[in-house]
């Protein structure tokens, strides 16, 4: 029987380990990287059939069952996530062929590109909050490598904070997770929600509180939520824009992937305090991120503070806890992976032809680049959320979810700040793309028309999901469903314990 649980995870192993002794073979580096990331995808999309037809999937590694050994899990939303990070890094991949230079290729850009996605892939798959630590450390090591690739004093400035950030949030996660075995005595994710029901009986001691603050304040830094993202606009203006793409479209996911995880299997059973901590710091996400991204006149900085604020939503979806907030949420995660991957792809574009980010010194770029415009102009309503696009189920599931717990003022907020990203973002498409065309030195030299591939392929993906939402569905309902109902998740990865 073949385990497609482990292939993620696996094959941009291997992958990996292979082209660190093809460093300097440039063709081959990109041969192998692309065939791999195009079965990764294949096999990320059986695994999705299969958790759809059978149900969740575990593998208990080395034959020692749960909760005892290391368990690998995969419900319909790691699946799902799993498959959309396959894709993601495909597109990026191929981005970077024409984009990132000769000089990172030959520095290993290829290797740690892979060992990234084994970190994001793990994280979503692990059933042990130890190996979720672990996976962690992978994602991260590998992101520290891509960040400093290149060598410009910006990238070196921000990759200290960024470091520093990421070292502290390591320490406070290995700190949440002991304290969290000498309450519960497992690590397994399954066990440690039945431990939590036996010690709470209804009613959750202060510890199991403290608990859950301290994994909300070491995935919120990596999710970067409210106030918690001070070193991201910094961090992700760094890299270059495949780089980029890949932080703003997977890493702080996983951060949020890990909140909505702890939150609905581990600390559901009392959220009078610890949920409504979440839903306010996802509120005052939103508000500053909006703040952000009407504040400035930088295409990546734009873009950067909208992560914010769909980190915002997601989790405020999440906190309400009914089953149409949990499936807003889960539609508007994948929504916003595609959609920031690509956005980040297209301003990328952008940059190399204008040579600048700083939006006072860019327009009229449709006048000779129609293309790039129209589709960046789809990515922005997209973005917003406007009907019948990608970002607008999510976001009337979340909306709705908020009103039926009673959020009304939560719900209203994350309502209003559609208007104020799509002003934001059209203010990007309105002064770069329209008024008079300018000329840009060395524009010519840019392969417009290849950089392209990747983000229309992202953009039709995200028309595809918001057009054909009804296909999708049943996909996301499953996921939300086991969110909703921890207890799917407890037997399939126990059983008969």
């Amino acid at each position: 029987m073949i385990n497609f649980l482990i292939l993620p995870i696996l094959i941009p192993l291997v992958t990996g380990v292979l082209l660190i002794f093809a460093a300097k073979r440039i063709m081959l580096q990109r041969w192998i990287a692309g065939i791999s990331s195009v079965i990764a995808i294949i096999f990320s999309a059986l695994l999705v059939q299969k958790v759809r037809i059978d149900g969740i999937q575990t593998l208990d590694v080395s034959s020692w069952e749960a909760p005892f050994g290391i368990t690998l899990v995969s419900d319909m939303m790691s699946a799902l996530l799993v498959l959309t990070t396959s894709i993601i890094a495909f597109l990026c991949l191929i981005y970077s062929f024409w984009s990132i230079g000769e000089a990172r290729e030959k520095f290993y850009y290829y290797a740690a590109f892979n060992f990234l996605i084994v970190g994001v892939n793990g994280a979503f798959t692990t059933g042990d909050i130890f190996n979720l630590f672990v996976f962690f450390e992978v994602m991260l090591m590998a992101s520290y490598v891509l960040l400093v690739l290149g060598g410009k004093k910006a990238q070196l400035r921000e990759s200290i904070k960024y470091i520093l950030v990421n070292v502290i949030s390591s320490a406070l996660f290995v700190v949440a997770v002991a304290y969290l075995y000498s309450v519960v005595g497992t690590l397994n994710m399954a066990h440690i929600s039945v431990r939590i029901s036996e010690v709470s009986q209804g009613n959750p001691p202060g510890i199991i509180t403290v608990i859950a603050v301290l994994f909300l304040i070491v995935f919120g830094l990596k999710g970067a939520i409210f106030p918690l993202y001070f070193w991201m606009p910094g961090s992700y203006y760094a890299p270059p824009a495949p780089v980029l793409a890949l932080f703003g479209a997977l890493l702080t996911k996983v951060g949020v992937y890990s909140i909505a995880r702890t939150y609905t299997l581990f600390f559901y059973h009392d959220t009078g305090f610890t949920h409504q901590l979440l839903s306010f710091l996802a509120i005052m996400s939103i508000i500053a991120g909006v703040i952000g991204a009407i504040a400035y006149w930088d295409i990546k900085k734009i873009i950067i503070y909208n992560i914010i604020i769909a980190v915002g939503a997601i989790l405020f979806g999440i906190s309400a806890m009914t089953t149409d907030s949990l499936t807003g949420s889960i539609f508007y995660l994948i929504h916003d992976m595609i959609i920031k991957a690509a956005l980040f792809l297209l301003a990328g574009i952008v940059i190399a032809i204008a040579g600048t980010s700083n939006l006072h010194k860019i327009s009229g770029l449709i006048k000779r680049y129609p293309g790039l415009g129209w589709t960046f102009f789809i990515a922005a309503l997209a973005l917003a959320g406007i009907p019948p696009l990608s970002g607008f189920v999510g976001k009337l599931l979340i909306v709705k979810g908020g009103f039926e717990a009673e959020h009304y003022w939560g719900a209203g907020i994350v309502l209003m700040s559609s208007l104020l990203v799509l002003f934001s973002i059209m203010k990007v498409f309105i002064n770069g793309f329209w008024g008079t065309p300018r000329a840009y030195k060395g524009e010519d030299k840019v392969p417009v028309g290849k950089m392209m591939i990747a983000p229309v392929i992202l953009i039709v993906l995200a028309v595809f999901y918001g057009v054909g939402s009804e296909y999708v569905y049943p996909y996301i309902s499953q996921a939300a469903e086991t969110l909703a109902n921890p207890e799917i998740y407890i037997e399939a990865v126990l059983k008969e314990y």
